[in-house]
Formats: C-alpha cells, sequence, structure tokens
C-alpha cells in the first residue's frame, strides 16, 4: 500500500481550444474537471492499475467537499484533514500541438494546528505502507521545509519516502534524506542553480541532490523521458507520444509507475516511461489505465 500526502491539492479543470489568442472569446472544444494535485493523481494513477493507496490531504470550502466527492466517485480512500481555507481551483488550456498554458492559484494558507493534523495521520497510515510520497506545493503558511519535517519523522520510523516539489521545499527534502526524489528538468536546474543544456548536466544535477541527502533521484525531462541516478548508476529512457493532448499530471504518472514496479532499477524505470507517457495521450488530467498504456514503446538507453 502506498501513502500520498499532497498539502497543496486543487480542483483541476482543463479545457481544450483550436488556438489560445489574449484578449479574444474563445470556444472550448472540450472540458474536464479532475481532482488534482500531485499526491492526489499518484494515489488515481496507482489505484487505476490495481495498486492499493491512500490519499491524505487537507480539505476546506465547497471546492474541497467537490475535490472528496470526485476522489470517492473513482474510488480513492480519502483522509481528509478539514482546513479553515478553500482548496484552490487550477485551470489548464490545452492546444491541439500539445501546448499547454496552466493557471494555478497560490491554494488556501495552513496553519500549525492543521499541519500537525496531517503529520499525525500520515504518520498512523505509515505503519502498514509500502512507501509515504510527500507532493506538491507547501502552502501559504507553512515553512519550505515542511516536507522535510515530515520526511524526517518517517525515515526515523523507518519508512520510504518519495518527494515531488520544487524550490527550497526540494532542497530541503534531499537534506531530510528522501529515499526517492522526482523533479522534473526545471525543478532540478531551479534547485542546483545551473542551466541543464544537456544530460550530463541533468544527471550531475541529480548527483549533487544525492550528495546533500537523498537517495535516488529519477528526473523527468518531458518529450525527452526520464533519467535516473542511483547508487547502482545512470540509466535513462524515452517513451514517444504520437499524438499528445495534455502534459498534466504526466510526472505523476511517471512516479507511480515507477512505485508500483519496484521503484529499483531500469524495469520499474520502463513502467514509469510508460505510465507517463499515457497520461500524456489521455485529456486533461485523466490517469492511465492498464489498457491505455503502451509498454513495447518504451526504449532505455545504456
Amino acid at each position: 500500500m502506498i501513502v500520498t500526502v499532497t498539502l497543496n491539492p486543487s480542483l483541476d479543470r482543463a479545457v481544450e481550444v483550436d488556438s489560445l489568442g489574449r484578449g479574444e472569446v474563445i470556444r472550448a472544444a472540450a472540458a474536464h474537471l479532475d481532482p488534482g494535485g500531485k499526491g492526489v493523481n499518484v494515489s488515481r494513477a496507482l489505484l487505476a492499475n490495481g495498486v492499493p493507496s491512500v490519499a491524505v490531504l487537507p480539505s476546506g470550502g465547497d471546492e474541497g467537499n467537490q475535490l472528496i466527492r470526485l476522489l470517492k466517485a473513482e474510488g480513492v480512500e480519502v483522509l481528509a484533514v478539514p482546513i479553515s481555507g478553500r482548496t484552490r481551483s487550477n485551470i489548464t488550456l490545452a492546444e491541439p500541438d500539445g501546448t499547454v498554458t496552466k493557471i494555478n492559484e497560490p491554494g488556501p494558507a495552513m496553519c500549525r494546528a492543521e499541519f500537525d493534523e496531517v503529520i499525525d495521520r500520515v504518520l498512523v497510515q505509515a505503519g502498514g505502507a509500502d512507501w509515504v510520497v510527500l507532493c506538491g506545493s507547501v502552502p501559504p503558511g507553512l515553512p519550505a521545509d515542511a516536507y522535510a519535517q515530515l520526511c524526517r519523522k518517517l525515515r526515523a520510523a523507518g519508512v520510504r519516502v518519495a518527494v515531488d516539489t520544487s524550490g527550497p521545499a526540494l532542497r530541503e527534502a534531499a537534506l531530510a534524506g528522501a529515499t526517492l526524489l522526482k523533479p522534473n528538468r526545471d525543478e532540478l536546474a531551479e534547485v542546483v542553480g545551473t542551466p541543464l543544456k544537456d544530460l550530463d548536466d541533468v544527471v550531475d544535477a541529480a548527483q549533487r541532490l544525492r550528495a546533500w541527502g537523498a537517495g535516488t533521484v529519477m528526473a523527468s525531462l518531458g518529450a525527452d523521458g526520464a533519467v535516473l541516478v542511483d547508487a547502482e548508476g545512470v540509466r535513462t529512457g524515452t517513451c514517444p507520444v504520437a499524438r499528445p493532448r495534455s502534459t498534466v499530471g504526466a510526472g505523476d504518472a511517471l512516479l507511480a509507475g515507477f512505485l508500483a514496479a519496484g521503484a529499483q532499477g531500469v524495469a520499474a524505470l520502463a513502467e514509469g516511461l510508460a505510465w507517463g507517457a499515457a497520461a500524456v495521450s489521455l485529456p486533461g488530467s485523466q490517469m492511465p489505465g492498464p489498457a491505455d498504456l503502451r509498454r513495447h514503446d518504451v526504449t532505455i538507453h545504456p
């Protein structure tokens, strides 16, 4: 069983448009409303493929109630911590060529008491978990090391922890000894403070995170696939998508597939790539199921 923690979940509305023109009235070709947030998406992807998962998240206002209803409709087990703020809503505009424009709200502020309640819920669930996955942005009101605080408690309890976040929170998670980090290319470049011009730069940056204390680093590179850097060395892979529809949640599906396949080595990387590519071929933030996976399209490079 895999527990996910999303401190800043959302309602994600994805709108498909023929073209995006600033200042114009645009008619949507299609629209989708999905539960959102990185950890939420990881749980959705896992459950779509028969892997047990529990999603822990704060929830507030009518938007929070709707988020919980959508998750339960998909069969996701939710442990919601009530908060005084309103759960945020995000908007994604997707064009036919695969261009995606995102508008993300900052989310509600969380107080220390609310965060402590989340920590308590997670620690209870972690006792029977294979992994705890900490994902997404840190909401206003909490320090940058919020995920790192939780990571240290979990690591002290002998729990494997994966973290997918950005900025100072990503650095703090590495310093806290996260078992696995899953940044994308931009997040990796930001945290090391250096542009990543080629694959060697990506590998060097991932090694810096490992030097800070992280165990394994899997960097998602969009259409260029992913890079896995661990104690065994460096592995890279790709899985091309003929008709991209939405990149929203693709990195979350990649992480879910990697964890579902054991989170180690070439086989797990290949499975993650298949899940991530399948997500790109689906609308909105829809997570792929077994029928969507094209494992034969995955290529692992030396």
